[in-house]
């Protein structure tokens, strides 16, 4: 919501906005445009018939004051993902989706796109290096969507991506997630067939697929023009990734790694051939990527350690994660760390998709504040239920900030190789400190 708040202030319009409570970064970036609310809290009074439109984000409670007043006065609201299409709807609009890997595709479409002078505008889930904005609104023929399946806003449960209407879309794959929302497969799975349902007349699809749930929906639609992808060929040399170019016959040496992040590249490849960039050019720009902030992210390397932060949070994603670390530092000990910090994390109906996720892991760490359950009024969890969960011989399971802290920081780091996930700030841990340990 920040970002494109920005956007739109970049644009030139007069943007004003509340909230309960705003974290950092959004808090800074906000203040050093202007944006930034005097008061936090509510104030329906501010609501009046002068205002074009409110915006209102996914976690306004559906009895917000100020939307009510908006709703009184007759004021145009939009979500957050309407606002985009309606933005968008005279341009081509190209929608990356998936439970998993649609960050680091969208980012990685970007990268090239940039790389190769091609203008668009976008709207991407984190904050990427080159770009000082997650969201671009400007007169460009093209825009590039990340399509989320959570859930619109208070007054439209369907999901975000519903609304974008691609001409081109790509799916990276299907993994249970947001089951706060989507409590079984079922359910979960319809939402990206009405995805596809969505994908404007003679537009196409690019899907992954090794996916099996994903390719039973697509055979659904056998009139659609589909582009399927799979693994490409890549190697692992001196540390290093690289990707096979079949055509030229060259290794194409890459900055990420994983490989699960060797198939987003393969599938942003296919949107940016789409898009009339070459094999050539794409292959030339993607050696300088070096990912989306927070995913597999290299932050500390002195040859013995290596720190890693990365935001997987769902089942699938921590699986992904932790075996990309292991195929990269297979002769490193692996420790990886968690902390269970969304609804679904926290919910005991979904920790058993947990098992065996950090398997390939040498030591296994796992961190909740019980107050967080009390925020999201979950039940109570044990820790003996995590790790009869995830089922792995050396786990440790902490629910405070000093314990686990405490715990990371005397850790012996000889050899070894620190996985930190979390979507959250792990409750508040010194990445420095831990760096200079």
């Amino acid at each position: 919501m920040h970002n494109l708040a920005l956007a739109l202030h970049d644009k030139g319009y007069r943007i004003t906005g509340s909230d309960d409570v705003i974290y950092e970064p959004s808090k800074s970036r906000l203040a050093a445009a202007g944006l930034l609310p005097t008061k936090f809290g509510w104030f329906p009074e501010k609501i009046t018939p002068k205002l074009d439109g409110i915006i209102v984000g996914m976690h306004a409670r559906p009895d917000n004051p100020e939307l009510q007043k908006a709703k009184e006065l007759g004021i145009k609201i939009y979500s957050y993902p309407e606002f985009l299409y309606e933005h968008a709807k005279n341009k081509k609009r190209i929608v990356i989706a998936g439970s998993h890997g649609k960050t680091t595709t969208t980012a990685a479409l970007l990268h090239v796109l940039k790389h190769t002078g091609i203008e668009t505008d976008f709207m991407v889930g984190s904050l990427l290096e080159g770009f000082d904005r997650m969201v671009k609104l400007s007169d460009a023929p093209l825009m590039i969507l990340e399509g989320d399946e959570y859930p619109t806003s208070p007054l439209d449960p369907r999901p975000k991506f519903l609304h974008y209407k691609p001409h081109i879309a790509l799916i990276t794959g299907i993994a249970l997630d947001h089951i706060n929302k989507f409590e079984n497969w079922e359910k979960y799975t319809r939402q990206f067939e009405y995805f596809i349902q969505s994908v404007e007349p003679r537009g196409a699809l690019i899907w992954f697929r090794n996916d099996p749930r994903l390719q039973q929906i697509v055979n659904n639609y056998p009139n659609l023009n589909t582009i399927p992808y799979s693994t490409p060929p890549y190697e692992i040399r001196n540390g290093k990734f690289y990707l096979h170019d079949s055509i030229n016959k060259t290794k194409i040496p890459l900055q990420i790694f994983g490989r699960h992040n060797m198939q987003n590249l393969e599938g942003a490849r296919l949107l940016a051939n789409a898009l009339g960039v070459p094999n050539e050019q794409f292959y030339n720009a993607i050696q300088s990527f070096g990912g989306a902030s927070l995913r597999l992210q290299k932050i500390h390397d002195n040859g013995n350690t290596v720190i890693i932060r990365d935001f997987a949070h769902a089942a699938s994603k921590v699986r992904a994660s932790v075996n990309a670390v292991r195929e990269l530092y297979p002769d490193k000990k692996l420790i990886a760390v968690q902390e269970l910090h969304t609804y679904s994390s926290l919910n005991k109906k979904y920790l058993p998709e947990y098992k065996d996720t950090m398997k390939t892991a040498d030591t296994a760490v796992i961190f909740y504040d019980p107050e967080a359950l009390r925020i999201k009024k979950r039940e109570p969890i044990e820790p003996e239920f995590i790790r009869k969960a995830y089922n792995h011989p050396d786990m440790h399971v902490f629910t405070t900030p000093e314990t686990f802290h405490r715990f990371l920081y005397d850790l012996p780091k000889n050899n070894t190789v620190l996985l930190l996930m979390s979507s959250g700030n792990l409750g508040g841990l010194d990445i420095e400190h831990l760096k200079n340990r």
